[in-house]
């Protein structure tokens, strides 16, 4: 009789429903799995913003410890919260097909504030990335930390004195909770693999490996890859002012990156179009493209001020 699959996951509603998704794909497949919820050191400490933590891999590296001791035989995660270097001894298994990538905003009343680029209102996210874009958009807007899962976040919205606060629409959508006084940031770029879900297994699990192949998403595994090898060259960390979008349209893949000062006052962009089968590593090209472009001096201030 085959033995269930381990599927590790947080124990949050936005984690579980993500693992319970690859639990009903594994099921298709013709697999058992149980789930195994274990909590990370991202979710026990909810106060200190993300970017003030300094390490990689902070929703994820409990999963590995647990991956490498044995402990689970997978391992599922927001694909936005793995380090661009996986653990020593832990491999991609599967990139589902992703959802949205944008960020929304939240409003706690109405956003017709967001039409005065020069005025003055307080809005929240622990998310650096978002804080440089916001920043740069609105000079004179300042920013709250707002930690814990998406439940919590919302809850702390509704309490508190801001104009409204930053989510990603694919947490809020997968579980139902998306407000209806909400609205897409377009402008936006979102995080590398923002909105993708990704499914890690020892590398010596040949089994747990080919349990997922049937779900892989080539695209959005394609796309993602691109995201996070620019993410990579330019400073390797989750928690960076970086964002990265790579999409499909017909045989060419359409690009856009940028990176921001964490005040918001510099920001470089890169808009690129290159054909699918292209041989080389597109995310790599890109980001010395944007480094000779003038971004060297934005990672040379990020990284001597260790913010990620």
């Amino acid at each position: 009789m085959q033995k269930a699959l381990r599927i590790g996951t947080r124990d949050s509603q936005l984690a579980v429903w993500q693992a319970t998704l690859v639990q009903n794909l594994l099921k298709d497949a013709g697999y058992s799995s149980e789930l195994v919820y274990i909590k990370s050191e991202g979710d026990i400490d909810t106060i200190t913003p993300l970017y003030a933590l300094g390490v990689q891999g902070i929703f994820t590296k409990t999963l590995d410890a647990a991956l490498l001791s044995n402990r689970i035989d997978i391992a599922v995660h927001s694909m936005k919260d793995v380090p661009t270097i996986l653990a020593k001894g832990i491999q991609q298994a599967s990139i589902l097909e992703r959802a949205s990538y944008k960020d929304i905003f939240v409003c706690k009343e109405d956003a017709s504030f967001l039409d005065d680029k020069n005025g003055t209102a307080t809005i929240a996210t622990s998310s650096i990335r978002r804080i440089g874009q916001w920043l740069h958009k609105y000079p004179n807007h300042s920013v709250q930390n707002l930690r814990g899962n998406v439940n919590t976040r919302l809850r702390k919205v509704a309490e508190n004195n801001w104009q409204g606060a930053i989510f990603a629409a694919a947490g809020l959508e997968r579980i139902d909770l998306r407000p209806e006084n909400s609205i897409d940031l377009n402008w936006m770029l979102p995080a590398p693999a923002q909105g993708a879900i990704m499914i890690v297994c020892r590398e010596d699990d040949q089994e747990a490996f080919k349990s997922c192949q049937s779900f892989n998403d080539e695209q959005t595994a394609l796309c993602t890859k691109i995201e996070r090898d620019f993410l990579r060259t330019l400073l390797g960390g989750c928690s960076t002012p970086i964002s990265a979008l790579a999409e499909v349209h017909k045989d060419q893949i359409i690009f856009n990156g940028n990176i921001c000062s964490p005040d918001g006052r510099q920001k470089r962009e890169i808009q690129r179009q290159i054909p699918v089968d292209y041989k080389g590593s597109p995310g790599v090209l890109f980001a010395n493209e944007i480094l000779a472009g003038g971004a060297t001096t934005i990672v040379e201030a990020i990284r001597k001020k260790s913010l990620f």
